[in-house]
């Protein structure tokens, strides 16, 4: 496949993810909503928290979508789809949904920085560090 054509994709599948993550997960924690507090007494979450977990959730999105920042956010965000999964294991509802995300997420990221997929195969290293200041 042609690195633009990667490239698009990559780009398509990082702004979907991002839109889902801000718009459809992390903005409705800020609005009230019929059957929020029955989600939420089900999931264990009371009320008081969402707030704070809306901002961090729209915070590492829009750090994703920075292509500056995208490995941060990248980071950030599967550690907070990481709390998610444990949230709905804990209470045995559907787990795999934030896997689902987390996985298009980095691949989203991979396809635009191909390193990122060198880097999983083990195909590329750091270069070994030196002492001698010659060389450095």
């Amino acid at each position: 496949m042609p690195t633009k054509t990667k490239r698009i994709i990559g780009w398509t599948l990082t702004v979907l993810v991002g839109l889902f993550l801000i718009g459809a997960s992390g903005v409705p924690k800020f609005l009230d909503f019929p059957g929020k507090a029955d989600m939420m007494t089900k999931l264990q979450i009371p009320l008081n928290l969402l707030t704070t977990l809306g901002v961090i959730e729209v915070s590492v999105a829009i750090l994703y979508l920075i292509p500056r920042t995208a490995f941060l956010g990248a980071i950030l965000t599967t550690g907070y789809l990481g709390g998610a999964l444990w949230t709905h294991l804990r209470v045995g509802d559907a787990w795999f949904f934030p896997i689902i995300v987390a996985v298009l997420m980095w691949l989203g990221l991979a396809l635009r920085h191909p390193a990122i997929f060198r880097l999983l195969l083990g195909q590329e290293t750091l270069p070994p560090t030196t002492n001698d200041p010659t060389q450095r």
